[in-house]
């Protein structure tokens, strides 16, 4: 058997930076929601930071401006990861189910302490976000 190094890493933290609610964006019952992952490889510390966005709108219209926006940034360490090329292809997948449901927890609850009609996220399969994170993906 061959002796190769596997991959792994970790959650360090999370945080939210950013929350915008505009109730005045809400027509009507209907949500849409959208989620936009991106991360920065940090080559020389080994982490990955991972930008997750989440937006809540009302139409799937081009012109539906947010009703809710909230981004979270999760920080992840790496340990047998020297490169972007070295990461391997399960963490693009794995990263967002892991940091999804602090973010669903959190639209739930500001949503709800705003004391308006609080955004319930169901769990979703965000497997689709794999490829999109991959490719916004930087180095620094």
């Amino acid at each position: 058997m061959e002796n190769t190094k596997r991959a792994s890493f970790s959650i360090e933290k999370y945080y939210f930076d950013q929350v915008h609610i505009d109730m005045n964006h809400r027509k009507g019952d209907d949500l849409f929601v959208h989620f936009e992952p991106s991360g920065i490889f940090y080559s020389e510390d080994k982490t990955y930071d991972l930008s997750f966005v989440f937006t809540a709108l009302s139409s799937k219209e081009e012109s539906a401006k947010p009703f809710v926006e909230i981004k979270c940034v999760g920080v992840f360490n790496f340990k047998e990861v020297d490169s972007l090329d070295d990461i391997p292809e399960f963490f693009y997948r794995n990263s967002i189910a892991i940091l999804f449901p602090y973010i669903r927890a959190y639209v739930s609850m500001v949503t709800n302490q705003a004391n308006i009609q609080p955004v319930m996220l169901p769990t979703l399969n965000l497997a689709s976000l794999e490829k999109p994170l991959r490719e916004n993906t930087i180095v620094k």
